[in-house]
């Protein structure tokens, strides 16, 4: 025994800082401090015990009819008039049979797609003494009131109408509250004295009141992604003015067992006192639907999109759907059209629609196989904790590094084992990431002791400069790394940005996946490129690249480096396209500005999140070139400060403008290429150019016109030239002022 204590003793600062790991964790399990890394990896393990459990099964007991693409090109774009709508509900009660019909959307507006708005003010205006055309009005009304229609529908089948609540604006602004509520699921005072944390609304986005009236309930669909923007979960109840209004899935649910009441369950843990009653179930009828403390409940998704029959509801419209598919069935109408904008990120789909995240919770909630994450979870997860920790924390100092990793090893396969066991036996979640990877942090400390100190600069360097600059730079600096920081300061450089022409019109003709690997395709030899000519990624901003040239490392040579890039960028855009022409993906065409100028440097942001990156006129106006590149049918244009500083590649003057923004006209430029390498053709062109820009400057139109027109026919690159042709037209209609100086104003970006 004083053997065993001597070694704990001899490895008392390896013990000692196992042991403030598992305090950390603990700190964290407990709710005192949150690690967002913790929350990460817990999201992902849930995730992942989610797609490994899932039955992968179609559920027929709910169908969904879907506002599909299929149906927009058939009946029309969106909105539809709601006669069609009512159309929809009544041949889904009686051509169809449906059992219960819920809408995964709001009807907050009146219908005016009819006219009736227009021949009653026509009524009242241009033919108020016509008594025949009032009298035809109210004849057609009935017909053209779209809205009593489909009230009309709506009162005469069980139909669940969906809404929406709007919280706090961190802007201070009104939150609108339009529409009527149905009648809440819980009454002011229900939860007074229970330990129940609600979602609070202060506004909401409902239905018309005529139509509210007619359904038989109302749920709100109002999902609550999590920290990654993905929804597991769904609030069940959220408060509104000290009343509770349930959720569309719970709605739904309780209508489709016979319109059962929904009762709140508490529980009372051991040794409470009775001071504590956590709110842990709902009880819908006699099925019991589990919650968290803010009411909320996992999501239980069979598998991916697809889980349940889809009906086109052109289909339904059209009687031409199958006619024992909706039979009895539970039927939620919703879309998974993009443009409609119902996509959300889950663990089974980065684009999965809406309106099947209701069909999971509804299946759910029929089949009791919803999975609970109640309060005392976080009891297990501390206790956990500790047995696990403090047998990691004092055994792996006293053994050998083998039988360290073997006893880790071990560990980790029990905590994983046990908790996998609880899931799948007692639909029980346990939060798994904090204990794996406190026994994972642990393991590391011990094998790292006593780590590499010569080498801490180095990796310092790395970890700051890393993901902005190329390898081979991050050596360069490596060498002096007390020379390079992050702190903002003002230098001489050149930056760059590139944008896809035309990008959302390719991004439509694709789908997810073809789309993202074609931006990788793209994307990586453009960084390339950047990186061979020693430039510095500053962001990605969907198919645009913003790169500079000039820090961290200072670079004599910025200008050049950074039109090299550009022009680098256009050639190996090029040899993409013939790759991309291969695989039948349609051909990229990229603009490209380059400015150089003084510039702020570092890291800037907000205490959220920091970013290495440039600032300055010098960097807005390197993004306004690129936007005129489209205008003037060029692909690279640069400021007089790049071309002074580049002084032996050709250029094209391309105009003097004044950019939006700036005051202070400018010239900018097209680089053509090294002067040595200017052919005779070219020479001869750009002589005649300037002779038609001296004439356009000075007004003679005509002169100016035909050598313009005369360059468009012989030139390799004529659109600049019918750029000032158009131009010139418009000045015949419209001449400049008398003291115009030959500058151009752009007025948008």
């Amino acid at each position: 025994m004083g053997k065993l204590l001597g070694r704990i003793r001899e490895h008392g600062a390896r013990i000692g800082l196992c042991l403030a790991v598992l305090v950390v964790y603990l700190m964290h399990a407990a709710n005192w401090v949150r690690i967002g890394f913790i929350d990460q990896i817990e999201n992902i393990a849930y995730d992942q015990r989610l797609l490994l459990t899932m039955p992968n099964t179609l559920e027929k007991r709910i169908v969904i009819v879907d506002i599909d693409e299929k149906s927009l090109t058939a009946e029309g774009r969106w909105p539809w008039g709601r006669d069609k709508l009512a159309e929809l509900v009544r041949r889904s009660f009686e051509d169809y049979k449906a059992g219960l019909l819920g809408f995964d959307i709001v009807f907050a507006e009146p219908d005016t797609s009819s006219g009736l708005n227009v021949l009653d003010s026509l009524a009242t205006s241009a033919f108020q003494g016509d008594a025949n055309f009032r009298a035809t009005v109210e004849q057609l009304r009935p017909s053209l009131n779209y809205d009593a229609r489909f009230a009309d529908m709506l009162g005469r089948f069980p139909v669940v109408l969906g809404y929406y609540f709007n919280f706090t604006s961190v802007d201070g602004d009104d939150i609108a509250r339009i529409g009527e509520l149905p009648p809440p699921t819980f009454v002011k005072g229900t939860f007074t004295g229970k330990n129940v944390l609600f979602r609070r609304a202060d506004g909401y986005g409902a239905n018309l009141a005529a139509l509210q009236a007619k359904a038989v309930a109302g749920g709100h669909f109002n999902p609550q992604p999590d920290s990654d923007g993905v929804v597991r979960r769904v609030p069940m109840l959220i408060e509104h003015d000290g009343e509770f209004y349930g959720s569309l899935s719970l709605e739904m649910a309780r209508h489709a067992l016979g319109s059962v009441d929904i009762k709140p369950r508490f529980e009372r843990p051991l040794f409470s006192g009775g001071a504590y009653a956590g709110l842990e179930w709902l009880d819908v009828g006699r099925h019991a639907v589990p919650v968290d403390r803010h009411v909320q409940t996992l999501v239980p998704y069979r598998g991916r999109k697809g889980s349940f029959p889809y009906v086109s509801a052109t289909d339904i419209l059209r009687g031409t759907a199958d006619k024992t598919l909706l039979e009895g069935a539970v039927v939620l109408v919703g879309t998974t059209a993009p443009g409609l904008l119902d996509l959300r990120a889950t663990p089974v789909g980065e684009a999965y629609p809406g309106v099947e995240v209701h069909a999971n919770l509804i299946a759910g909630i029929l089949g009791g196989n919803i999975k609970q994450l109640p309060e005392y979870t976080l009891g297990a997860e501390v206790l956990l904790l500790i047995v696990f920790g403090v047998a990691m924390a004092v055994l792996a100092p006293l053994l050998s590094p083998l039988a360290a990793t073997l006893m880790a090893g071990a560990l980790l396969s029990a905590y994983v084992l046990f908790n996998l066991a609880v899931w799948t036996a007692g639909d029980l979640v346990l939060p798994v990431a904090s204990g794996v990877l406190m026994l994972l942090t642990m393991f590391m400390l011990n094998m790292s002791y006593g780590y590499f100190i010569e080498t801490r600069g180095k990796r310092q360097l790395t970890g700051l400069f890393g993901h902005y600059v190329p390898p081979e730079l991050v050596d360069e600096m490596a060498r002096r790394p007390e020379a390079y920081s992050l702190d903002a300061e003002s230098r001489e450089m050149s930056v760059l940005f590139s944008d896809v022409r035309g990008f959302t019109t390719i991004s439509e003709g694709l789908n997810p996946k073809e789309l993202s690997a074609l931006m990788n395709q793209f994307l990586t030899p453009m960084t390339q490129v950047i990186h061979e000519h020693r430039g510095t990624i500053d962001k990605y901003m969907g198919d645009a690249v913003m790169a500079f040239w000039g820090a961290p490392l200072s670079d004599v040579e910025h200008a050049r480096h950074a039109l090299q890039a550009g022009l680098g960028m256009l050639a190996r855009v090029d040899q993409i396209n013939r790759e991309f022409a291969g695989r039948g993906w349609p051909p990229l065409k990229i603009g490209v500005g380059v400015n150089t100028g003084p510039m702020s440097v570092g890291n800037m942001g907000s205490e959220f999140r920091m970013a290495y990156t440039v600032l300055g006129d010098a960097v807005n106006l390197g993004s306004r070139l690129e936007g005129l590149t489209k205008g003037y049918g060029v692909s690279l244009l640069v400021s007089e400060t790049t071309r002074e500083a580049v002084p032996e590649y050709a250029y094209r003057e391309v105009d003097r403008v004044r950019v939006k923004g700036k005051d202070k006209p400018i010239t900018i430029y097209e680089p053509l290429c090294l002067r040595a390498e200017l052919d005779t053709k070219w020479k001869d062109e750009l002589k005649l150019y300037r002779e038609a820009l001296r004439m356009y400057r000075a007004r003679e139109w005509d002169t100016a016109e035909m050598n313009f027109l005369n360059l468009s026919r012989s030139s390799r690159s004529p659109e600049l030239y019918r750029v000032y042709v158009e131009r010139i037209a418009q000045f015949r209609l419209q001449p400049p002022k008398s003291d115009w100086d030959g500058v151009y104003t752009h007025a948008t970006k």
